[in-house]
């Protein structure tokens, strides 16, 4: 199967502070491919360096067999034209309307005019739901409603690679559900593939294809959801059955309590 993303030895720090540490791994074409982990480990982190807006310390990622950060500036921007990203808050423009939001990129990047773009707006609305919704502002749009536009805009260019942050972040049950199960509907139904990038263990078992579980700056485990859920993995295992103990600590590393305040020697 084709390897559509391929991150070779990654390693990536902000300040100093690690994040990636050497880390590998692949997202195959047509395939929706869900990156776990914990606040803070690097998921996000993933997707900006997918996209170039980051540049590792050291090692390769790949975006169809060609090194990312090695692309000049209208390189880099033919390979954005091929990404279609949901931001982890939605990201949509408070002053245009909710079709004006979906029909941003197609307006920046093609030579459409007016009524195959609104062709186009209603056909992405109707695939999450929204046609109805065309015309609100997006400060009338309730959370569920303002990630069902932000999903149909990042379709907007029927990417080869939609990219999705958090995408189930605060959403309530029926909104979730409703945003998973049309992120594996349109992953399939236009052969595009995705990678979710979430700490909602139990909608990326049921959304994904493969899963990639990130823990102290690299893969610590990978597989179906299946072989996930029965994993003798540590790491895989206090992750799947959120239990507060193993190899994932809750506390940073500190002094001791009492020794730091003075109370114990």
């Amino acid at each position: 199967m084709e390897t559509l993303v391929e991150f070779e030895d990654v390693h990536f720090s902000y300040d100093g502070r690690p994040v990636l540490q050497g880390l590998s791994l692949k997202i195959p074409q047509g395939k929706v491919v869900g990156i776990l982990g914990t606040s803070g480990s690097g998921k996000s982190t993933l997707l900006r360096l997918i996209g170039g807006q980051l540049r590792p310390d050291r090692g390769t990622v790949r975006f169809r067999g060609k090194d990312v950060h090695a692309q000049d500036q209208a390189g880099l921007y033919r390979m954005r034209r091929e990404m279609g990203l949901m931001f982890q808050a939605g990201g949509l423009f408070s002053d245009l309307s909710v079709a004006e939001n979906v029909a941003f990129a197609i307006r920046e990047h093609t030579a459409l005019n007016d009524d195959l773009i609104d062709l186009l707006v209603q056909m992405k609305l109707q695939a999450v739901g929204l046609r109805g919704a065309v015309d609100l502002r997006t400060s009338e749009l309730s959370g569920g409603m303002a990630r069902r536009v932000a999903l149909a805009r990042a379709f907007a260019m029927d990417p080869p690679l939609a990219m999705y942050d958090e995408p189930f972040a605060g959403l309530d049950p029926i909104s979730l559900n409703a945003v998973a199960s049309l992120i594996r509907r349109l992953n399939d139904a236009l052969g595009t593939t995705s990678i979710v990038v979430t700490y909602d263990v139990t909608e990326s078992l049921k959304v994904a294809d493969y899963l990639y579980l990130i823990a102290d700056g690299r893969v610590v485990t990978e597989g179906t959801p299946g072989q996930l859920e029965n994993s003798g993995d540590p790491y895989a295992a206090q992750f799947i059955h959120a239990a507060a103990e193993g190899p994932v600590p809750f506390h940073q590393p500190a002094i001791d309590l009492l020794t730091d305040l003075g109370l114990q020697r």
